[in-house]
């Protein structure tokens, strides 16, 4: 197709392909084997990591994995550019990354996901698709549907960063067990649901908002510390 279409005289670099296998990989790791089985039937503090990879270590990997021409046709269409941009603009795209998360941490809504298989799965990509829209003004490739400026970037991470660390908070410090699936499973590793819930929560609070500020850290050091020294020299 790319040479049928002339999108590019060159294939993927293996940047690319790193990346985008990385992303897969991600994702079938999450989604199956052991960590699916702990997260799906034992362990809610499992079901966090797995939500953590999904949206903090998955969307990066995919979106930095494909290359930009293979987005020029669809992009060469007008309105689809229109609607990326609007879409990840900072205020909408972080409203949709913390509305996904914090629906399908509502009590109600995670029992109904862990006690319908289907609606599980709508639960998953719908966590992927919010965050790829999330992570978007990160790590977009194509001018169409650009990424945010240093500076802004790092304010508008931050700013991420908050809710992610908030609901982790809400997790962890309650007096009563918010998600009662996990209440009558078999335990592991000796945890009993309020050890596992606050172990959950704990995940959320400090992992999940690290890998924001990691982030942060690159930026601030590839686009400032190192302009700043290059310039002093």
């Amino acid at each position: 197709l790319r040479r049928r279409w002339n999108l590019s005289p060159e294939g993927p670099t293996r940047g690319d392909w790193t990346a985008y296998l990385l992303s897969l990989f991600i994702v079938f790791f999450s989604l199956q084997g052991p960590l699916h089985e702990i997260s799906d039937v034992y362990l809610f503090s499992g079901h966090m990591v797995q939500h953590l990879l999904i949206t903090l270590v998955f969307p990066p990997l995919f979106i930095r994995g494909i290359p930009p021409w293979m987005w020029t046709p669809v992009v060469r269409y007008g309105w689809v550019a229109a609607v990326g941009r609007a879409l990840t603009r900072p205020l909408i795209a972080g409203a949709i990354g913390t509305v996904g998360l914090y629906f399908w941490h509502v009590p109600a809504a995670y029992e109904w996901a862990m006690r319908n298989h289907d609606v599980h799965i709508i639960e998953h990509i719908s966590f992927m698709v919010t965050a790829v829209i999330l992570w978007w003004p990160a790590y977009s490739r194509i001018p169409e549907v650009p990424r945010l400026t240093p500076g802004v970037l790092m304010v508008y991470l931050f700013l991420c960063t908050i809710p992610m660390k908030g609901l982790g908070a809400i997790i962890t410090v309650s007096d009563y067990i918010l998600y009662p699936f996990y209440s009558v499973q078999p335990r592991m590793f000796g945890m009993d649901p309020m050890m596992d819930q606050r172990m959950g929560g704990l995940i959320m609070w400090i992992p999940g908002g690290l890998v924001f500020w990691v982030t942060i850290g690159v930026i601030f050091f590839r686009h400032f510390y190192t302009g700043v020294v290059a310039a002093r020299l």
